[in-house]
Parts: structure tokens; sequence; C-alpha cells
């Protein structure tokens, strides 16, 4: 199947590891050009070279930035002119939360996940709403916490299902304008990430096997997997699909 990704130009946030890594991958072997955005400016550099360059030159350019920051949508977008000569779409991945319940999590831990997870994401997407046309695209990558809470992620818990509503809200907004808004629900896919935070319990392996006796598959996803199904809701092949959120989590949540 030919997703049309050929020559389109994505930012890709927080994409030096994990499920934004995974995602730009899979968009640069259909075709795609990529922006990808880590906070170290040699971390960002490296995993954009490591997808590689054609024989017209990189699929990829790599771009210190912080989510956070009121500054990087428009140089985000720009980078993506500068290089590559379009803008179709955005991912929009940050890194998770600290972990912790209700009672252990402070007022800063908070505060600086709103800037970066929230009001970080928030800004992105307005940035990229301004300068897309029709056909473009923006996505998040939120979680399956949008759902159902995950215990001891409490922070995550309340910030991204707020962010499924943003995001469903834009749908409706820019739809009119042919722009679609889309969001993918991550449970455990096997990164970094999930497997610190399998390691926080006393005994890691039998943390894993549990969550995996809870997954229909039986397994947890792997990266790839989760970049396939970005590739495809960010791309013209999925041209009807928006203010859709989709679980990526091998039949874990329990509603449908």
């Amino acid at each position: 199947m030919d997703l049309g990704l050929k020559d389109r130009v994505y930012v890709v946030t927080g994409a030096t590891r994990g499920l934004g890594n995974a995602a730009a991958r899979e968009l640069v072997a259909d075709g795609a050009k990529v922006v990808v955005t880590g906070r170290d400016e040699k971390t960002a550099a490296d995993a954009a070279s490591a997808l590689g360059p054609n024989a017209l030159g990189p699929n990829a350019v790599g771009v210190a930035a912080d989510n956070g920051a009121a500054g990087t949508p428009a140089r985000l977008v720009a980078s993506a002119r500068e290089h590559f000569g379009g803008f179709d779409g955005i991912l929009i991945s940050v890194g998770g939360p600290p972990p912790g319940f209700a009672a252990d999590n402070t007022d800063e831990q908070w505060t600086v996940a709103f800037e970066s997870v929230f009001l970080g994401a928030v800004r992105l997407a307005r940035a990229a709403a301004e300068e897309l046309g029709e056909g473009g695209v923006i996505g998040f990558v939120l979680s399956g916490s949008v759902h159902e809470p995950i215990p001891g992620l409490t922070i995550s818990n309340g910030l991204r299902p707020g962010l499924a509503g943003f995001a469903k809200s834009l749908a409706n907004e820019l739809g009119p304008r042919g722009i679609r808004v889309v969001g993918l629900l991550p449970s455990r896919i096997d990164t970094d990430r999930v497997r610190q935070l399998d390691g926080l319990s006393a005994d890691p392996e039998a943390t894993r096997a549990a969550n995996e006796s809870r997954i229909p598959l039986r397994r947890y996803g792997a990266p790839e997997e989760f970049g396939r199904t970005a590739a495809f809701l960010l791309s013209p092949a999925a041209s009807y699909l928006t203010g859709i959120m989709l679980p990526v989590d091998g039949g874990m949540r329990s509603g449908f």
C-alpha cells in the first residue's frame, strides 16, 4: 500500500529515541523528510544521521529544541521549510512526566510537566495550524491514560486527558480547512521509558510478566509497530481520519 508519504515533510518532536524516533524511522522508510528534535544538539544530529541519506540528500535534520520554550514552534516550522522546502505535518511527542502518586509529586514537578507536556504541545499545535494548508496533519503522542489512569503516573493521568480534549477541539476547528488532528494512545511499548517504569518495582521481570498477562496479545509492543501506526495516521492514506484517539496497546484497554 502506498501511503503517499514520498517527499512530504514532517516535524517529529522528542524523536531522538523511543516512540518519536520509531515514528520518524517509519516516515522516512516510506519516503518522507523529517525534522527530528531532542534537547541535546549532538543527540538530535546523531538521530537524524541514523535515519540515513538518499541519492538526493539527507532524509532528516536534527534540531535541539525544548518543547516548553515559547520560541520552539516557529523555529521548527522554519527549519522544515529551510531544509526541505515544505511543511506537511507535525507529530508532537514528549518525554513522560515523572512517576509518583498524588501525595508524592511536588508543585514544581506539576509545573514543569505542564509547561513541557501540556502547554508546549498546545503551542506546537497552534503554530502548526497557522502554517499548514489543506491535507496537513497534527498528531499527538499521548497515552493509554487518556482513558484509564495508570497507577503511579499521577501527573500523566492528569495532563494527557486534557491534551486529548484539546486535540478533539482542534480537530473540529481545523476540519473545515482540510487539516486533520489525530492522537495515538500507546500503552506497554518496549521502550526505555517503559523499562524504566517497570524497573521501579521490586521485581521488574515479574512486573512485566503481570502486565503482559493483561494484554490480549500477551506481549509488549515493539517500537516499530507503534511507528508504523503513526506513519499511517500522518499519511494521506488516512485522509478521512480526524479527531480520533487510537489505542496502540495490543488490546489492553478494557473499553471499546
